[in-house]
């Protein structure tokens, strides 16, 4: 689950990271206060979930509180295009007024899984501001790495190391190494698959702060976090993305033209795989689970065949929990419902598929039954066409 900036740095704050003076607001005149407050010089961010905002022009600088609400309110209800967004852009509906610093010098610093070492990794690197990636790609060197052992988080002398090796003045090393070790506990703490901060700034006066944030956390423990389960932005979403989690499915959206439905994230890849091997373009991810009911499965085929862009429709099933006559009755039942005019495609294997084979043969509805995962492929590729 992604968060807002400004959530981010909340979560971090608590933790002892060092943050910006700023509040979230939604309207002109809430930006006019909180420009006030903070006095002097503000930054105007637009908070969406993406990257890339200030080249789109959702970060702006004011002199003043009357130029900040200028400016929020041409980026209230903007439509902010982002290399991280696509064309299609996303629609701002609040900002964050924050405090100017004086910058001296741009760093990075970040938290990810490595399942190579099967722990998290401590990422740190003096080319801050930028993509991390454009790094990693140019100039691998310029990233320090430190594992994070569970229980232990990052320990100070692995702190230190990065912050000298980042060049980091002595005066400033200790509030650095600082914040890097309490970023390692808040991470572990809210269950996060990825923690960043780019820039956290060296200022002219030698404090560091983190002049920008992103947490994501992993939805697989947000059953223990119910408050930060309130950070969720649904606007922030794809619309049938927030409607598959109301029904327990993984559901992704792609830029493809062939629906698919199948059960185990294994067999989702390995179609999606498939697919494109035959020729095509797979529209979606959507996983129904092991033990899907028919009313998910009839769910799920709603969600799936409402994206437009789906011309037909492959079900790779392996009957194990999840029943080939439960899948059979589920599918049959939503085609009646949604009065379905692309061509399906099913291919199931397992317990009860003979019986399951007999529910789409009987349904009198324009099943094509595939003997294997190749011939389905190739089978739904030609239809989608």
């Amino acid at each position: 689950m992604k968060i807002h900036e400004y959530q981010a740095k909340g979560i971090l704050a608590r933790f002892g990271v060092p943050v910006p003076r700023g509040e979230v607001v939604y309207t002109p005149e809430e930006a006019d206060s909180a420009a006030r407050k903070i006095g002097g010089s503000v930054v105007v961010k637009a908070q969406i979930h993406a990257g890339g905002r200030g080249k789109g022009g959702g970060v702006k600088v004011a002199r003043d509180a009357q130029e900040a609400v200028e400016i929020a309110k041409k980026m209230l209800g903007m439509k902010l295009v982002t290399h991280q967004t696509g064309p299609e852009g996303r629609i701002v509906q609040r900002v964050l007024i924050e405090e100017t610093l004086p910058i001296e010098r741009e760093l990075y610093l970040g938290i990810v899984l490595d399942r190579a070492q099967a722990k998290p990794v401590f990422m740190a690197s003096a080319a801050g501001g930028v993509d991390i990636e454009e790094v990693a790609a140019r100039s691998p060197e310029k990233i320090l790495k430190e594992p994070v052992e569970p229980g232990t988080g990052l320990s100070p002398f692995q702190a230190r190391n990065l912050a000298y090796g980042m060049a980091i003045p002595p005066a400033s090393a200790p509030a650095a190494a600082a914040a890097m070790i309490a970023l390692a506990k808040a991470y572990e703490a809210v269950d996060a698959s990825l923690a960043e901060i780019n820039p956290f700034i060296l200022a002219t006066d030698g404090r560091v702060i983190a002049l920008d944030a992103k947490i994501n956390l992993d939805d697989n423990a947000l059953y223990r976090h119910k408050d930060l389960l309130e950070l969720r932005d649904l606007n922030e979403e794809d619309p049938l993305e927030v409607d598959a989690s109301r029904f327990g499915l993984n559901y992704i959206k792609l830029d493809g033209t062939v629906g698919c439905m199948v059960n185990g994230a294994g067999l989702a890849m390995a179609t999606m795989d498939i697919i494109q091997y035959a020729g095509g373009s797979p529209a979606n991810f959507l996983d129904v689970g092991g033990g899907a009911s028919a009313e998910q499965i009839q769910n799920a085929f709603r969600i799936l065949l409402s994206d437009r862009n789906v011309k037909a429709v492959l079900i790779n099933i392996f009957g194990g929990i999840l029943r080939c006559d439960t899948l059979a009755t589920g599918v049959v039942a939503a085609a009646r419902e949604l009065k379905v005019q692309v061509p399906i495609v099913v291919r199931m294997e397992g317990t009860n598929v003979d019986e399951g084979r007999r529910i789409l043969k009987d349904s009198g509805l324009n099943f094509t039954v595939a003997e294997g995962m190749r011939d389905a492929a190739e089978e739904v590729v030609g239809l989608a066409r």
